[in-house]
């Protein structure tokens, strides 16, 4: 394929955005600073001069669609500026479980495995269909969004690995548990209901399935050290690749001092 019909058929491809709207609005993960938005000059004039608008963000990089870098958990890991581009694009699939879970469950790679076509090396998207319960959603839920959303079970993490998986997407709050986080000691009445669930299904206690020294924020602590990391609170038009393989595209600030970035992240297909 030469330049031009290079050219002319990326003319023709399709391109997905799958990233959640971002405003002052939008919840950041429970205890992170959320957005905030001023402006310093106006258009008429205002503050210190005119002609233009101008605004001053502050912000914690926990809000809306982002990616959690290496040094967000792992002081020796590499900071969101200094991993390369390459890293953050390649071929990947966007694995639809939304009709196999609900509040509290878990997933697991055999599920995954049979909805989509996952290959080693791929960057994976996970549509748990939480992203339905985002803030400006018809259904919004903050709480389930947050506290009641579907995590990775017991065996995720070491196959994740296995695959040589590039980097993870959730359309959720976490790619951990929420029980498996900090939210379990906030939300107490919500980890009775979920041990009740777990229970239910397996067993088995919720401390007995996931060990509180192995599983803690296990996404986090066991993959971010071996560089693989992982993006939440995906969205935007998630649906329409339902289970497809796609070209897929992570673009964070290049901040060589940033733990964590807020981010685009786009799908291509033919």
């Amino acid at each position: 394929m030469n330049i031009q019909e290079f050219l002319t058929f990326m003319d023709n491809v399709k391109m997905y955005d799958l990233t959640q709207r971002l405003s002052i609005h939008t919840p950041p993960w429970p205890s992170y600073m959320p957005l905030g938005i001023q402006y310093f000059k106006r258009i008429a004039g205002a503050h210190m001069g005119q002609g233009a608008n101008g605004q001053i963000i502050t912000t914690s990089n926990h809000v809306g669609t982002h990616i959690d870098g290496e040094i967000h958990f792992h002081a020796s890991g590499r900071t969101i500026g200094n991993v390369p581009i390459e890293e953050w694009v390649g071929q990947g699939v966007v694995v639809d479980i939304s009709d196999s879970v609900g509040d509290y469950d878990l997933y697991t790679p055999e599920l995954l495995m049979k909805k989509a076509d996952i290959r080693k090396g791929d960057i994976l998207i996970i549509n748990t269909g939480y992203h339905k319960y985002a803030w400006d959603q018809p259904e919004s839920d903050e709480l389930r969004y947050f506290v009641k959303h579907p995590g990775p079970d017991p065996s995720f993490h070491t196959w994740a690995l296995e695959m040589q998986i590039k980097w993870i997407g959730v359309d959720c709050g976490s790619a951990d548990h929420p029980m498996n986080t900090i939210i379990r000691n906030w939300h107490p009445k919500s980890f009775i209901e979920a041990e009740k669930k777990l229970k239910a299904t397996y067993g088995k206690e919720w401390d007995e399935m996931f060990p509180t020294e192995e599983f803690y924020q296990v996404m986090h602590l066991k993959l971010f050290p071996k560089k693989l990391v992982h993006a939440e609170n995906l969205g935007g038009e998630i649906d329409k690749l339902s289970n497809k393989r796609a070209w897929i595209g992570l673009f964070p600030l290049r901040g060589i001092e940033l733990e964590s970035s807020m981010c685009r992240i786009v799908a291509l297909e033919p």
